[in-house]
């Protein structure tokens, strides 16, 4: 992979003699006290200001305010008008905008396109203080504010949109947010190493429009760079097109070559790194379903930072050119980053407002980025890639030092040591070669690859020196736990269950069906039952009772009415009732919502004679499929029972054991007719159950 210059290594900016602020300024009078005439860089971000290593904005500010910059933080501003967006005056470089640590639409609506009530990001959670689709508004309110100052976009928002996507809540494939924000450029991914670089040339006098070889970074242009050669993917291929050029389909040396020697290469590297891929247009996957599900898997097939090939996709007579990714940070940069001089507290201004997002990460540590779990779902590869970036040892436990030093109320505890997965730390391919060239999309799936270096005997030393830090009574791991791994270890098992738990564990199943799992890019539900065999003998030689927290997906792409019905039986089989379950909701950019939009399976060659895949939808499927996972509920077995009878299993109706549902309906629930119901008072009701995967006694396993 090719290396990058170290992002501390820059020569400070001349303001950097105005010091380290205790926090970024919000207002002109901070400005003032700090004696600063203006800012270099405005950070323009839908959260609430928490100087916090968990939060984009802080992390961007001090990093550049670490490079010499001045920064001020606009949050949450104004929408309806420009003038909130000229508080801080006119920066010097450029306004950084970003919706925040979540998607603006993902933060408002639920799966079920309902506005959500509370917002964990604003003070005392008050909804409504963020537009849909913020990144686009905020931007075109702060060109109204100052017509020549360079927009630049940022953050997970940007990054899911920085082509043409489906938009889940408009029901329509939607432009690359470059187009509807008129922004300059955009940096996708943890954009650390490309923002640093950006501040420095636009200081040393170049112009944005300039800035064409920044890694990371979209931008609009008229057809292609000097110097680059084009190979066009706008169509789907034929069953038997021999090519003249690399094929994004084709296999290269990967994974499952090591010791190999490479395949014979139609374009030579010299030519690659300066060969561009041509997507699909937006008016050929906003009108073609097919090319949308051919756009994704070129586009994915394209994310690996040791091989992916600049992107380009036409808006008329224009385009949006994507870089490579950015090359990600060392160990020695992470470290530097999050140890930064964060006050690790929300800004002054907001007094004694609570945080929902902040109290629940204020005395948790972040070791790594990054996840190769692949799953279509999830956007974390789309947004962090999949390539771990870990934090050193040492630099974790300063952390869990300064915790305990400095965070008010502190009683002891760690609330996790995590990240996107809790134990990928320090997980990485075994040659950094084959790391380069691998093009495969999952590192576990449809197994855990042999050059995977899985070892989680450095994650077990560090969890001991951790929980034997003075004044640490305990460490907890809340992160989402990738279990599939963990079973491969069972010393690492032993070290969290006896000690790092605290009565629950979060795991994600996801599924028991092939079919579905299959779509998810997930390991069958035999995994889970040796992880959960494990958990339960642990818990038991700790003296300890815990549960496990499971996390199923209803109406993904692939799954049937029959598998959820599958499901449900499972989850009685085994004595579980669920409170925490999920709807899948389609994210712009994630394999599973192209599946959802186009019903074609882009983990496959995309062609027209292709099979469907199975997908849900309408307001009353979706409620289904969610009624199985809670089968449970009186509220849903009305709907349960009309859906079993149309699905010929009448015989799951009824009082027995045996039956999924009973044929009885409790006074005032599920809207059932008078006659059917009987006193709610013999049945019991679901709060009185645990929010967690208790199994009754004597029972557990198939």
């Amino acid at each position: 992979m090719q290396s990058a210059p170290d992002i501390f290594s820059y020569r400070k900016y001349w303001a950097h003699r105005f010091g380290v602020a205790p926090e970024l300024p919000m207002s002109r009078a901070e400005m003032d006290r700090l004696g600063w005439d203006s800012c270099d860089v405005i950070v323009v971000t839908g959260d609430a200001y928490v100087d916090h290593p968990s939060f984009g904005m802080a992390i961007i500010g001090r990093l550049l305010e670490a490079q010499g910059f001045r920064v001020g933080i606009l949050s949450q501003p104004d929408w309806t008008s420009a003038e909130d967006f000229r508080r801080l005056g006119r920066p010097n470089l450029f306004f950084g905008v970003t919706a925040g640590n979540m998607d603006s639409m993902v933060n408002r609506y639920t799966a079920d396109r309902r506005l959500r009530s509370d917002d964990a990001y604003t003070p005392d959670a008050q909804p409504g203080r963020r537009p849909d689709r913020s990144v686009t508004v905020y931007a075109q309110r702060a060109r109204e504010a100052f017509r020549d100052v360079p927009i630049v976009l940022g953050g997970i928002e940007a990054s899911l949109r920085r082509i043409a996507h489906f938009d889940y809540w408009s029901e329509k494939v939607r432009r690359s947010v470059l187009l509807d924000s008129k922004a300059d450029i955009l940096l996708y991914g943890n954009a650390e190493r490309s923002v640093v670089e950006l501040a420095h040339r636009l200081a040393r006098g170049e112009s944005v429009s300039e800035i064409r070889d920044l890694r990371g970074s979209a931008f609009m242009t008229r057809g292609c760079l000097d110097g680059w050669s084009e190979l066009d993917m706008s169509q789907v291929e034929g069953p038997v097109a021999p090519k003249r050029h690399p094929n994004p389909y084709e296999p290269e040396p990967e994974c499952e070559r090591q010791g190999e020697a490479p395949a014979p290469r139609r374009v030579r590297p010299a030519d690659r790194v300066r060969t561009v891929v041509r997507l699909p247009s937006f008016e050929q996957v906003r009108d073609d379903q097919v090319l949308y599900a051919h756009a994704s898997r070129v586009f994915h097939q394209e994310t690996n930072p040791g091989n992916a090939r600049a992107l380009v996709q036409g808006y008329g007579d224009r385009d949006v050119w994507l870089n490579p990714p950015p090359i990600p940070l060392t160990t020695e940069e992470l470290d530097r980053v999050y140890e930064l001089p964060f006050s690790r507290r929300p800004h002054s201004d907001y007094g004694e407002s609570r945080m929902p997002a902040w109290e629940m990460i204020r005395c948790s540590v972040n070791i790594m980025r990054g996840c190769f779990g692949g799953c279509t779902f999830c956007s974390i590869t789309e947004h962090e890639g999949r390539i771990i970036q870990s934090r050193s040892e040492a630099s974790i436990l300063r952390e869990v030092e300064d915790i305990r030093d400095r965070t008010p109320g502190f009683t002891g505890t760690i609330s996790d040591l995590g990240g996107p997965s809790a134990n990928m730390w320090r997980m990485a391919c075994k040659d950094r070669r084959i790391e380069a060239a691998c093009r495969k999309l999952s590192c576990v799936y449809p197994d855990i690859c042999r050059n995977l270096d899985a070892d989680h005997e450095p994650l077990i030393r560090l969890y001991r020196l951790a929980r034997a830090i003075p004044k640490v009574k305990r460490v907890l791991i809340a992160s989402g736990l990738r279990y599939d791994l963990a079973v491969r270890s069972p010393a690492y098992v032993r070290e969290l269950v006896m000690h790092h738990v605290g009565g629950y564990l979060k795991i994600a199943p996801e599924h028991t069906e092939e079919g579905p799992l299959s779509m998810m890019m997930k390991p069958g539900i035999g995994t889970f039952d040796r992880f959960k065999e494990m958990f339960e003998r642990y818990s038991r030689e700790a003296g300890k009772e815990q549960y496990l927290i499971p996390y199923f997906i209803s109406a993904h792409p692939g799954t049937t009415d029959r598998d959820m019905l599958n499901l449900a039986l499972w989850l009685k089989r085994n004595g579980f009732r669920l409170d925490q379950v999920q709807s899948f909701l389609p994210t712009p950019l994630a394999i599973a919502s192209t599946m959802y939009h186009s019903e074609r399976n882009p983990l496959k060659r995309v062609t027209r004679g292709a099979p469907r895949v199975p997908v849900v939808r309408g307001q009353r499927q979706r409620r289904l499929h969610k009624a199985f996972l809670r089968y449970h509920d009186p509220d849903n077995w009305p709907l349960l029972r009309q859906a079993l009878k149309d699905m010929g299993r009448a015989d799951l109706i009824g009082n027995g054991k045996r039956h999924l549902i009973p044929s009885f309906q409790p006074a005032g629930t599920g809207g059932a007719p008078e006659g059917q119901r009987r006193p709610r008072a013999q049945v019991k009701p679901s709060s009185a159950r645990t929010r967690a995967f208790k199994p009754k006694p004597g029972r557990g396993r198939r």
